[in-house]
């Protein structure tokens, strides 16, 4: 049985959050909030509770894990080093949705790692997530508290549909702000490296490390350890099979392609701008077929919103029954731009219209 325990997320109430610590340092497993999406907290030193995450939410264990600290200090035992370049970007980003790789120190578990020498670290900015790394003074290895490949949770009702008593314990401090996942930046190679694009843009990034580049996209699907979470072909997906439309002509194309689908007798979700709904009514134009269901996540112009709104979308057409979802394509230009589309491309397992 999973227990809930409710907090205000702007002043959590330290005393309410205090079992949910204690149970995370015994070994538990705790799903909380953070300013990206909600997290699964284990004891990133204990091998035993790092394995029951990859249990409860099926994730394959070449796919590793993001450790979560409350300060910085706390680096010194999970890394080799601390290079220059991690300490100005802590400086200017951190607490906040940047994870940085860095060399492994011995003490982390393979497990947290996928018996990688690197290590994905970073210092969450949510007051919940803060407060209870704080009150339990131990690392956290944290994934996105889901079932694997599913779209990640920005409300605690998104855990306890894919977790539920397959937890200890859900702290519920509402909805999350970002609403897509920390950008990832490995500080291990030649040049620092975008692996997974994120909040922190790559021109934020490169305001404190000029040099910074972005890995190429694609994601991979073999059983190698991967580098990063977030790195697979498909991921952050609905159950049902989506496509994603790129391009000018994307909204015409869906309109068209949930017609026909329609006319088939397939019950169709759209995920669309909130502009797009007129053009959008004529898919619905069928006599007698299936009921359209549509969401519209934000401006096509608003980005964070966009962002934050994004999985929350995908689940609800999921829970409306839809037999496929058709998604509208949003422009990657730049800032946060860019992980909507990572985030779509990879939901629709690279099945894109154009």
């Amino acid at each position: 049985m999973t227990d809930v325990i409710r907090v205000d997320p702007v002043s959590p109430d330290r005393a309410a959050l205090k079992p949910a610590a204690d149970r995370l340092r015994a070994g538990a497993l705790v799903a909380f909030p953070t300013e990206t999406v909600y997290g699964l907290g284990a004891h990133a030193m204990d091998p035993v509770a790092v394995r029951r995450v990859f249990e409860a939410k099926g994730r394959p264990p070449h796919d590793p894990l993001i450790v979560h600290i409350s300060r910085i200090e706390a680096l010194n035992q999970l890394v080799t080093a601390i290079p220059d370049a991690a300490r100005a970007l802590a400086a200017q980003f951190w607490p906040g949705p940047l994870t940085l790789v860095l060399g492994r120190a011995t003490a982390v578990p393979d497990e947290v790692t996928a018996g990688l020498a690197t290590v994905a670290v970073r210092i969450p900015s949510h007051p919940v997530a803060r407060a209870l790394l704080e009150l339990a003074g131990v690392p956290v290895a944290a994934p996105s508290a889901n079932l694997f490949s599913r779209p990640s949770p920005t409300r605690a009702s998104h855990v306890l549909e894919d977790l539920k008593d397959r937890i200890d314990v859900l702290v519920d401090g509402g909805a999350t702000n970002v609403g897509i996942e920390s950008t990832v930046l490995d500080l291990t190679g030649d040049a620092p490296t975008i692996l997974r694009p994120g909040a922190i843009t790559l021109e934020a990034l490169r305001k404190v490390l000029p040099q910074t580049v972005i890995a190429s996209p694609g994601g991979r699907g073999a059983s190698a350890s991967l580098p990063s979470p977030g790195m697979l072909d498909k991921h952050y997906s609905p159950r049902v099979p989506m496509t994603l439309y790129e391009g000018t002509g994307a909204v015409d194309a869906i309109v068209a392609d949930a017609r026909l689908a329609r006319n088939r007798g397939q019950r169709v979700g759209i995920l669309a701008a909130d502009e797009d709904r007129r053009k959008l009514g004529a898919a619905g134009g069928v006599e007698g077929g299936p009921p359209l269901k549509i969401v519209a996540v934000a401006s096509a112009d608003d980005a964070d919103g966009i962002a934050a709104r994004l999985y929350g979308a995908l689940r609800e057409l999921d829970a409306a029954g839809v037999d496929l979802i058709l998604a509208r394509g949003f422009p990657a230009r730049g800032g946060i731009g860019l992980a909507i589309q990572d985030r779509l491309r990879r939901a629709a397992g690279n099945r894109i219209a154009t």
